[in-house]
């Protein structure tokens, strides 16, 4: 989310310090649009999700057409195209998970925090999504807060892992 750093743009869209990282990036390669991914992070980042005004200012800064940025950030699931919780809880769903419990893991995290996947706790401080596959079959079942992987799940290390982040103001403690 954004650090609060540098002048805000209009809206919801980028300031003159996001749009200068974008620039950065974009010499840092020898075509533009290996930029594009590390740019739309700049502007998540900034913003808090890709609204139209982030995405159209990260169109205008790396000289692209707003319809190629879109479709490159809606094919990945870490961008979000509205606001989420200050805290995005993803529980991993592949196989290896499933297999593992993830089933009873979300369900619990659902109990927990009175909400239902794709939802925000009305305080705003947890988003609770599914992601098809987190990269870390070895920890199945886990999830992701923000960053940090936690696995092998089970009821009561959930419990541990909500209170932690419920204690913690800011992005969480980052602490396993």
């Amino acid at each position: 989310m954004n650090s609060g750093n540098g002048e805000r743009g209009t809206g919801n869209g980028l300031s003159a310090e996001a749009k200068t990282e974008i620039r950065r990036l974009i010499s840092q390669f020898p075509q533009r649009q290996s930029a594009l991914l590390g740019a739309l992070f700049v502007a998540q980042d900034e913003v808090g999700h890709l609204s139209p005004e982030a995405i159209r200012d990260v169109a205008e800064a790396m000289e692209l057409p707003e319809s190629e940025v879109t479709s490159v950030a809606s094919f990945y699931h870490l961008y979000r195209f509205k606001p989420v919780g200050h805290l995005v809880i993803q529980v991993c769903t592949n196989l290896s998970c499933t297999l593992m419990g993830c089933g009873r893991m979300l369900e619990h995290l659902r109990d927990r925090l009175r909400i239902d996947v794709g939802q925000t706790t009305p305080d705003g401080r947890f988003t609770l999504r599914t992601a098809e596959c987190l990269a870390a079959c070895e920890l199945a079942p886990m999830l992701l807060v923000g960053d940090d992987r936690y696995g092998p799940l089970t009821l009561e290390k959930i419990d541990e892992i909500l209170t932690r982040y419920s204690e913690v103001r800011g992005p969480g403690p980052g602490a396993r």
